[in-house]
């Protein structure tokens, strides 16, 4: 046992109260944040389904969504602009300084506004609302003081009112910023679900990095075929089944007739398993080894998709067909690694 100095003991004591200390206080920074954010799905009603609704109405006209906002609140309409945006609903960010000073014509007429300000008397905003009120169709007020002027000058008013600001000393926004961004958050998430939207068209406004990769690869881009797919008639001896996926280095075949219509599948394991069973296995006909009614994907789907399959059927390898049972193609687990799928 080695005897540590006293002096150091005593650091070390300290050190680890230090961090204790700070880590509780982490906790409970996040648990009053918790605590606000589920008084706030306690309060979602009729004027958060009314407020979809505008916003949705406004993107069928072919309108677009304008969020307004002072110093923090600015900030989180940004952020909610740039989930609206991607998720297919146009939407631009405006300073109210600056609109106040020129900006204002980024306001089309029948325009909807979502207004952000917890106090709802920022200067800058309650100066600003008489001007956008006469030329947008629609103010949605998110704000903490449902009593305030914003309130008063909007159409649908949704509440981030909260008891508790995670701030031990009260001052800076927490607990209310964070409701402000969640309440975003649902808005679009809801409205993306109202509107019908799909990965797909997901996808295509994320064609650029890994994201754009991710989303716009289909089966077709990664899938085996050619001299790297093994298929084989269903009265092929085992034995030359192997063959065939040795010379294709695929761990599996795939097993159709004359045309191409699929019928099973052969794999590594099928082959193990068999010759624990009949070492003799390599003159049966495959026919009678391979396993039926295999898992297919069609080769134009998302390869995405793929994943999801593999994962869900704990699988190694996805058959890939046109869509009439015809086999085109076949995915191996191994090939998802050269694209980041795995």
């Amino acid at each position: 046992m080695i005897d540590l100095p006293i002096s150091l003991m005593h650091a070390v004591a300290v050190g680890i109260t230090e961090t204790s200390d700070l880590i509780g206080k982490a906790k409970a920074v996040l648990q009053i944040e918790i605590s606000q954010l589920q008084l706030l799905a306690d309060r979602i009603d009729e004027h958060f389904a009314e407020a979809v609704t505008a916003l949705h109405d406004t993107l069928d006209r072919q309108n677009k969504i304008v969020v307004i906002g002072v110093g923090k609140s600015e900030s989180i309409g940004k952020k909610l602009v740039a989930t609206l945006n991607s998720t297919g609903a146009t939407a631009v960010s405006l300073s109210c300084q600056n609109a106040l000073h020129g900006d204002l014509g980024i306001i089309s007429t029948n325009d909807l506004i979502i207004a952000l300000s917890y106090s709802g008397e920022t200067p800058e905003m309650t100066s600003l609302l008489p001007h956008v009120k006469k030329r947008a169709a629609t103010i949605i007020a998110i704000t903490g003081n449902i009593e305030s002027t914003l309130s008063k000058h909007s159409d649908i008013v949704l509440s981030t009112e909260v008891e508790q600001e995670a701030c031990p000393l009260g001052l800076a926004p927490t607990s209310s910023s964070t409701n402000m961004l969640a309440l975003g958050d649902a808005l679009a998430m809801v409205l993306l679900e109202k509107r019908g939207f799909k990965s797909e068209d997901f996808a295509e406004l994320h064609p650029g990095g890994n994201l754009g990769k991710y989303l716009l690869t289909k089966v077709s881009d990664i899938m085996r075929h050619d001299a790297d797919l093994a298929v084989v008639l269903p009265e092929t001896t085992v034995q030359e089944t192997v063959l065939a996926m040795l010379k294709s280095r695929s761990g599996a075949a795939v097993v159709a007739d004359q045309n191409k219509k699929l019928l099973g599948i052969f794999t590594h394991g099928d082959f193990v398993r068999g010759y624990q069973e009949n070492r003799a296995i390599g003159d049966d006909l495959v026919q009678n080894r391979m396993s039926k009614d295999p898992v297919s994907i069609q080769y134009d789907e998302l390869a995405v998709n793929v994943v999801k399959i593999i994962r869900d059927n704990r699988i190694d390898d996805v058959i890939v067909t046109d869509g009439k049972q015809k086999v085109v193609g076949l995915v191996d687990v191994q090939d998802l690694s050269n694209f980041d799928f795995a």
